[in-house]
């Protein structure tokens, strides 16, 4: 069973008014097989939390633990920590100019695998996960998300996801600016690899970032954790984002630390 263990993570970003402390003690468990959503109100730090797991430079650990089966991810580079298991699904997917699809897919899978993959078995199975997302297959041969629109990019984000084949998926905001069509695909395919990673052994642990339900009647969460002022404050069941839907955030507008901000 693999097991991504998050201790008392303190997380700051340099500001022109000298380093701004963003995450202020996050303490969270994510196993195989487990959905866990994220949600909380916009600045409260959980793009902060994917991208510092991901190990963007931009955010500083200042002090906590984050391990992936007992090994220390804090002290990996970013391509290890890809290697290790971790998927980060971006919120903004970048273009990247001048890299096909199909070469940068090919070029992830050999370095996360430790071998290139044998080419007909690949051709396969990156056209078998590109009609199960309704991609167009001649994407394979674009460069990446490069004019491609909102819908497409998350699309190919779980493109990645299914043929990378991490432990732990983080999947921050992935429905954001989704409509409702696209939004099911996307939502299919998380199930969809959830499911196969379960029938091959243990299954993907998810970690879902968003400040809405809609996502969650499509990918079933174990477990929802409010996020306010860089931390978890309160951690339930599925009740717990209907309460959110019905009710948002006010019972916990004056939980967190005072004038505390985040991204």
């Amino acid at each position: 069973m693999s097991t991504l263990e998050i201790r008392d993570l303190h997380v700051s970003v340099h500001t022109e008014d000298g380093p701004q402390e963003i995450l202020r003690g996050v303490d969270l468990t994510v196993t195989s097989g487990e959905t866990h959503a994220i949600m909380g109100p916009n600045g409260s730090g959980k793009s902060t939390l994917a991208y510092s797991l991901a190990g963007h430079p931009k955010y500083q650990v200042t002090s906590g633990t984050v391990t992936l089966d007992g090994e220390d991810v804090l002290a990996m580079t970013v391509d290890a920590r890809a290697r290790a298991g971790l998927f980060l699904a971006m919120q903004y997917p970048v273009e990247i100019p001048g890299v096909s699809t199909s070469n940068f897919l090919r070029t992830a899978a050999t370095a996360v695998r430790g071998e290139a993959p044998p080419i007909r078995k690949w051709v396969k199975e990156v056209k078998s996960a590109m009609t199960d997302l309704e991609i167009d297959p001649t994407f394979a041969d674009r460069n990446v998300n490069e004019g491609f629109s909102g819908g497409e990019k998350k699309r190919q984000e779980i493109l990645q996801m299914s043929l990378l084949r991490p432990k732990i998926a983080v999947l921050d905001e992935t429905d954001s600016g989704l409509d409702v069509d696209a939004l099911r695909i996307v939502s299919e395919g998380v199930n969809r690899y959830k499911a196969s990673s379960a029938e091959g052994g243990e299954g993907v642990g998810v970690l879902l970032i968003t400040h809405y339900t809609r996502i969650l009647r499509y990918i079933k969460p174990d477990h929802v954790h409010v996020f306010v002022a860089g931390r978890i404050v309160e951690s339930g069941g599925p009740d717990l984002a209907d309460e959110l839907e019905a009710n948002g955030y006010v019972r916990f507008a004056g939980v967190g630390v005072a004038g505390a901000g985040a991204v």
